[in-house]
């Protein structure tokens, strides 16, 4: 008997599954908690707006109704906001989904995709999807995007040059000097994907940093995302701005539909309410100072973030595991970075002041057991 050839391509084969952050109600049934603080997904602890929950609960009695293809009303709103035409937004299920219509529209199994080590993994598992070559360059000694490294990478079949402005998991970011150098060596046959899901955190980087739409480059993408400054992950709903010729290729190749009732009525709830988007960076910001200066005081070397998360080294992926499964037990989620690439680090989501109260105490708990084991890293 003859054996079945597969029908599925090896570059799919060889992909990884995209791994989630833990979820409550899963941890709850393995360790039997009622107190649980989700620290791994780098979401708004405060909730969404209540305009944004007001819209969406307004439109339920609708769901037996296709949503607005186009999305009229939210892209009026982000017009207005941003100062662009229609004809430069692209909407979709996050800013992952936008992603994909990018690798759908633009890239072909050979090409090469250009970006940095230990940034987001959804980048890497998209770009192996459609079987383009990933090719990267690792990060500066301070956890930085290394410019000059990823611009010496560019070759004639560089396709996509994929930054993370601020990245995920590191929460640094490259600043407009780089930005600039960047865009001098890029040429006109790249796409420049800036993924800017967190830059409404990044006010930490002040002046320095460079804001997509002070730019205008017809190869260069900006992708947002209404997930987390703006607390609405459970729903999906991402945008991007590029130059109309861009943004109407991948209208081509967009699911129609997408994002969904939903998800349409719960963004523009949320751009509305712009109090509810100032309580939230106005808590980061406190809550982030808390963390790192915690983290510190424990002599955890931490990386200096622009965002809602902080990342430290342990030392060792043991180490890592070591915490993060001694965490669970106390029913504290983070995040172990192995799957980064960063197996000696953890990540930690700024929560409410009583979620990051619940770290504390736990890592007050498993530290001196975590000293005898592991030691602290210098």
């Amino acid at each position: 008997m003859k054996a079945k050839k597969t029908l599925v391509p090896d570059y799919i084969k060889n992909l990884k599954t995209y791994q989630a952050g833990k979820p409550i109600e899963e941890l709850a049934r393995e360790k039997k908690l009622e107190h649980i603080s989700k620290l791994a997904s780098n979401e708004n602890p405060l909730g969404p707006s209540p305009f944004a929950i007001k819209e969406m609960t307004s439109k339920l009695w609708d769901l037996h109704r296709y949503p607005d293809m186009h999305a009229y009303k939210l892209k009026m709103k982000l017009c207005e906001l941003y100062e662009v035409k229609p004809d430069n937004i692209i909407l979709g299920n996050g800013s992952e989904g936008i992603m994909a219509y990018i690798a759908r529209a633009f890239l072909q199994p050979g090409d090469e995709v250009l970006t940095s080590e230990n940034t987001f993994i959804g980048f890497y598992i998209l770009a192996r999807s459609v079987g383009a070559k990933l090719v990267t360059a690792p990060l500066t000694k301070d956890y930085r995007y290394d410019i000059e490294a990823i611009t010496e990478r560019i070759t004639e079949k560089t396709k996509v040059i994929y930054i993370a402005n601020p990245n995920n998991p590191t929460g640094t970011y490259i600043t407009k000097g780089e930005f600039d150098y960047m865009m001098d060596h890029v040429p006109e046959h790249c796409i420049v994907i800036l993924d800017e899901a967190y830059f409404e955190f990044a006010i930490r980087a002040a002046a320095n940093y460079p804001d997509s739409m002070d730019y205008r480059y017809d190869n260069v993408i900006t992708l947002r995302t209404f997930s987390k400054a703006y607390g609405l992950a459970g729903i999906r709903c991402g945008y991007g701005f590029a130059h109309k010729d861009f943004i109407s290729n991948l209208k081509k190749v967009k699911l129609p539909f997408e994002p969904n009732a939903l998800a349409q009525v719960g963004a523009l709830g949320a751009v509305v309410d712009q109090p509810h988007l100032k309580r939230t960076l106005k808590e980061n910001e406190r809550l982030y100072k808390t963390t790192m200066t915690f983290l510190k005081e424990k002599n955890f070397k931490a990386i200096d973030s622009v965002t809602n998360f902080i990342t430290y080294k342990t030392g060792s992926d043991e180490a890592s595991e070591w915490m993060f499964q001694h965490l669970l037990d106390r029913g504290v989620i983070i995040r172990h970075l192995k799957s980064n690439e960063m197996p000696e680090y953890v990540r930690v989501s700024i929560g409410t002041r009583e979620e990051m109260d619940h770290y504390f105490e736990a890592m007050e708990e498993i530290l001196p057991q975590y000293d005898k084991l592991f030691g602290r890293v210098k």
